[in-house]
């Protein structure tokens, strides 16, 4: 009896440990919310090009301010929508940017593969017990990178860790055609009241048949440090203005990766990006959104919205 009273004992502390460390890491997401002074700084620092020719990407480093909206909130899911803030101080003009969403112990995933395509793939929930996903979006909610990794709180510091692949960032894509895939090494650090995006990446050249060849590598590290809300008032009205419509885009999109399945998208549609058909007033609709998601997703023989 004393043993099986000991057994209860160990397994009850035991379970709540992991119910204050999944606190713990959950408050740590949470804190990367509110309004942020943004630097983005990368630097191309080593190629393996056989090219002699071979000019590497310019170094970059800009700053902005940016809101981050907390758009959802439970025990197994934060998502936080990043929104810049541009321009005028006192009329600056609002870009939905990237979203982040985070998962607990999530088990499905789109992992990317060059081009417009990610493959479906399901973990375990051994594989991923005590973790969390890290899900990021386009800024028109379309897919583009995720991994999963377990918070670490020691030394008074918390971060994560990933490495995944992913699409070209939008600074390069536009620029570059040498390579066709981006490996994502993330590191997310909370700072006291501020955070860092620290990343270490490599670019890919991937063929069918072939090795991966890493054409260079490349540094980044962006810093978001505090400001005080009212400094983003502009972006938190904007985001109450266009909340719905951004919930009718995201419920789409949820059904869409809810078919569990490989997923390609078209690049443009009568050579038009989506985010440009989302970002206009004629999409407000859940009718017209599902319309042009659907026109986007390849698979054919997915059951369409209701036209």
């Amino acid at each position: 009896m004393k043993q099986f009273s000991l057994l209860i004992l160990i397994l009850v502390s035991i379970s709540l440990s992991a119910q204050n460390k999944k606190e713990q890491d959950h408050q740590a997401i949470k804190s990367m919310c509110g309004c942020y002074k943004v630097t983005f700084n990368f630097a191309e620092t080593f190629n393996y090009s056989n090219d002699s020719l071979y000019k590497p990407s310019k170094m970059k480093s800009e700053s902005a301010i940016e809101w981050v909206q907390l758009v959802e909130d439970n025990d197994n899911k934060v998502s936080m929508q990043h929104l810049l803030q541009v321009g005028r101080s006192d009329k600056p003009y609002i870009v939905k940017h990237w979203r982040q969403d985070w998962l607990f112990e999530n088990t499905n995933f789109y992992m990317f593969n060059t081009g417009n395509n990610w493959a479906f793939e399901k973990k375990t929930p051994e594989q991923v017990k005590g973790q969390w996903t890290q899900k990021v979006y386009q800024v028109d909610d379309s897919p583009r990178y995720e991994g999963s990794a377990t918070w670490v709180h020691v030394d008074g510091k918390s971060f994560w860790e990933n490495t995944t692949p992913a699409p070209l960032p939008r600074r390069e894509y536009t620029k570059r055609s040498d390579y066709n895939l981006t490996m994502r090494g993330n590191r997310h650090e909370i700072v006291g009241d501020n955070w860092i995006h620290d990343q270490d990446n490599d670019k890919i050249l991937r063929e069918t048949g072939k090795e991966d060849f890493i054409l260079a590598k490349e540094k980044g590290y962006n810093t978001y440090e505090k400001l005080p809300d009212e400094k983003c008032k502009a972006a938190q009205e904007w985001w109450q203005k266009n909340i719905n419509k951004w919930k009718l885009v995201r419920n789409k999109w949820t059904e869409v990766y809810g078919r569990n399945k490989d997923l390609s998208l078209e690049k443009k549609v009568d050579n038009k990006l989506l985010y440009k058909y989302l970002f206009s007033e004629y999409y407000e609709t859940k009718r017209k959104i599902a319309k042009i998601i659907d026109a986007f997703v390849k698979d054919d023989s997915n059951d369409k919205a209701e036209k």
